[in-house]
């Protein structure tokens, strides 16, 4: 199957895994503002993959909350990622792991907070569903980019409220339509993580031609992994005169929120 018409098999992915923790960053991690630099979503999604997947990582423990900072824009090609333990508990444990693109210094920083999950059931406290359903959304263009393959093609997007590049909060269905390591299962992590970094981008609040809001961290809570394709951002954005922002996004999947995000921003005039 193609990925939105690029011509490209779906399962070549975000990135190639090269062994050592080494991989490739193809093409669909390009972002929208320079055509050598990634998006942020995917190397986020690799971070918190390695996070699991680390050697010894407990099985009994799953992330609730995973902090990013952006150093540095992350450039297509070879990047290592790296894991370490910085506090190990009963109940809870902190991870981090640092991309490096090759040759250069570390450009994202993650820690991550994995909390054991209880061996008995607890009674649940969920809200349903509050957001229409993507299969009762149309699709929803990406803005046009001088490039044909990137981010805006191998991720499928429907708004339920707002659209790109229109101003004020947004609401936006996202479908990964690549996995995020080539030939390998996509997780359900993986889903959230390489669309929560969208959310400024969904909810930008300033004409892009005439301002950067550029954000430099992320972190995102999740009370439970998603289930199904789909995860939906729903943010708002605030922005001070100073030029410091805030983009609260609330996250959910088909059968209702999942948890939250949180980007800082600096705000300027082109």
């Amino acid at each position: 199957m193609d990925a939105a018409g690029t011509g490209l098999e779906t399962d070549e992915g975000f990135f190639q895994r090269l062994g050592g923790g080494r991989f490739l960053a193809g093409p669909f991690t390009r972002g929208p503002w320079d055509e050598n630099s990634q998006h942020a979503g995917p190397p986020a999604a690799l971070l918190g993959r390695a996070v699991d997947e680390r050697p010894g990582a407990r099985e009994d423990m799953r992330i609730a909350r995973i902090t990013y900072e952006i150093l540095r824009p992350v450039p297509l090609g070879a990047v290592e990622v790296t894991t370490s333990v910085l506090r190990a508990g009963r109940g809870t444990e902190v991870v981090e792991a640092v991309l490096t693109p090759e040759g250069g210094a570390p450009a994202m920083v993650a820690r991550a907070l994995r909390v054991r999950t209880a061996a008995e059931p607890v009674p649940a406290v969920l809200p349903g569903p509050e957001l229409p359903p993507p299969g009762e959304v149309d699709p929803t263009p990406f803005f046009p980019l001088p490039w044909d393959v990137g981010y805006h093609t191998a991720v499928e997007t429907r708004f339920t409220r707002g659209a790109f590049l229109e101003p004020g909060p947004g609401t936006c269905w996202m479908r990964m339509q690549v996995p995020l390591i080539g030939g390998e299962e996509t997780r359900p992590l993986d889903r959230v993580l390489v669309a929560a970094d969208s959310a400024n981008g969904i909810a930008a609040v300033l004409d892009i031609t005439s301002y950067v809001f550029v954000n430099s961290d992320l972190t995102v809570h999740l009370h439970r992994h998603p289930v199904g394709e789909w995860v939906c951002v729903e943010a708002a954005t605030s922005v001070d005169p100073a030029g410091i922002g805030l983009v609260d996004s609330r996250l959910h999947d088909e059968k209702g929120p999942i948890g939250r995000g949180a980007q800082s921003l600096f705000v300027a005039p082109r």
